[in-house]
């Protein structure tokens, strides 16, 4: 179940808030419907969150004293990598690196959300163990941290630390509700109405052969899917935050607007913030960071993005994308991020859009053979043929990525409805009048009318996150 569905947007949803606000038993409420979420489509798979989960609450037990807490850290995170390796990538192992043949019935199915529960799974036993984070208190407290339903597929990776005390006391304001429902029909927006136009045409030029593609239509089909995969993906962090804002959980912001990047290295100071902190806190800083000279920087720069490209999929063209960016970061740190900064400022965006669109075409890519006659369109002058623009772009599917493209910007800052998911101080939210609240609102319920007819209307909706 995904949440631009009818089934979790008429159905569960109400459903759950419904229970939420009615039953005394807040907690066991959300785990409940996070397991009824996360078996929807899983089914018995159920079994193996509840396992991870029962494994990590008995390792973080022993992590806080005692003589042997350094091997038990070890033993807990060698077995959450394990069973991630095991799901996600025994097929790529067995027929992409060994290059043997396997039937597909032979090649573990790929729980969803497996990559986020195993990173924050890890990330908990890592905190326990620094003394960043308590221990969690029983396994009921674990399992709503590990499965809870907003974040459970798609993030942000939310850290124990930032929901412990959320876990066993919250207070759920008016402001809360209201600034929940906003995020979630604004992230909903983004997902329906921008993500699956510019999916449409995305998913119909990378399907083009070599022989069909030309120049015009390999840039039209790379910025729709820049756009596609900010907006489905912010999308559904703004719905996960959002939901969890109404439960009383404060998740942290996932993007900032990182296509106004003027190098790649900010670009991920931008994009999937929890993903690139993660990394960051448990991999690049304990790999000794910037601490030991630039050469062991530059070498675990790369390590970390070959890391990350492998996180996103089982697949060469992933690796691919993560030395890509590794290289990119490294250069940079090398020097020429210092070059950068004398450009002017349009040409320093032009810089980090372009490379960041040709990364996105070796990560959407089937394979490298697909990347390349792609890369080679899109920089060599291919005459026009196959499906012109006017056909292959209606004027629906143009109106929402034009729109997206304004909204990839900081031009609707002024009004709070369209902010990008950060949270509010207490003088924010004092300062926020009814005329403006009901404007949001009102703005906010034909959103979510507009959305609600285009789903129920069953118009082009792809899961993006199937592939990761």
């Amino acid at each position: 179940m995904v949440f631009s569905t009818t089934s979790f947007l008429f159905v569960f949803l109400p459903l759950f808030l419904l229970c939420y606000a009615v039953l005394p038993w807040r907690n066991l409420t959300a785990l409940v419907f996070s397991l009824l979420f996360f078996a929807w489509g899983e089914g018995a798979y159920v079994l193996l969150l509840l396992g991870t989960v029962a494994f990590n609450y008995l390792i973080g037990q022993r992590l806080e004293e005692g003589n042997h807490r350094f091997r038990f850290l070890a033993l807990g995170v060698a077995a959450n990598l394990l069973v991630l390796g095991y799901y996600k990538y025994f097929g790529f192992l067995i027929s992409g690196v060994l290059e043997l043949p396997i039937p597909e019935q032979d090649i573990p199915h790929l729980p969803l959300g497996i990559s986020f529960f195993i990173f924050q799974s890890i990330s908990y036993l890592i905190d326990v163990y620094r003394g960043d984070s308590p221990k969690a208190r029983s396994y009921f407290d674990l399992a709503l941290y590990i499965a809870m339903f907003p974040q459970l597929i798609a993030g942000p990776i939310v850290r124990y630390s930032t929901v412990a005390e959320a876990i066993r006391t919250r207070q759920i304001s008016s402001y809360d509700v209201y600034r929940g429902v906003i995020l979630f029909v604004v992230g909903l927006s983004y997902k329906v109405l921008i993500a699956n136009n510019a999916a449409e045409v995305a998913d119909t030029v990378f399907g083009f052969t070599s022989k069909q593609l030309s120049t015009l239509n390999a840039w039209t089909g790379i910025v729709a899917y820049t756009l596609q995969i900010f907006f489905d993906f912010a999308g559904y962090s703004l719905m996960a935050i959002g939901i969890g804002r109404v439960m009383g959980f404060h998740f942290p912001k996932n993007f900032d607007f990182p296509y106004m990047s003027r190098s790649i290295t900010e670009f991920w100071r931008r994009w999937h913030m929890s993903l690139s902190s993660w990394f960051r806190d448990y991999l690049y800083i304990p790999l000794g960071g910037n601490r030991h000279g630039k050469l062991r920087t530059y070498i675990n720069l790369f390590t970390v993005f070959l890391l990350c490209g492998f996180w996103h999929g089982a697949a060469w063209t992933f690796i691919i994308w993560g030395v890509f960016h590794g290289v990119i970061l490294a250069v940079e740190r090398a020097g020429l991020g210092r070059l950068l900064r004398v450009l002017p400022r349009p040409a320093q965006h032009i810089y980090a859009l372009l490379l960041v669109m040709i990364g996105w075409v070796v990560f959407r890519a089937e394979n490298f053979s697909h990347a390349s006659y792609y890369l080679q369109a899109m920089f060599f002058d291919v005459p026009a043929k196959g499906i012109s623009f006017v056909r292959l772009v209606s004027n629906e599917n143009l109106a929402f990525m034009l729109l997206g493209l304004l909204l990839c910007m900081p031009v609707l800052e002024g009004l709070r409805v369209f902010r990008n998911g950060e949270d509010f101080s207490d003088s924010d939210a004092l300062q926020l009048t009814t005329v403006s609240a009901v404007a949001n609102g009102l703005v906010a319920l034909v959103l979510l009318l507009v959305c609600s007819m285009y789903i129920m209307s069953g118009t082009y909706n792809p899961f993006i996150y199937f592939r990761f």
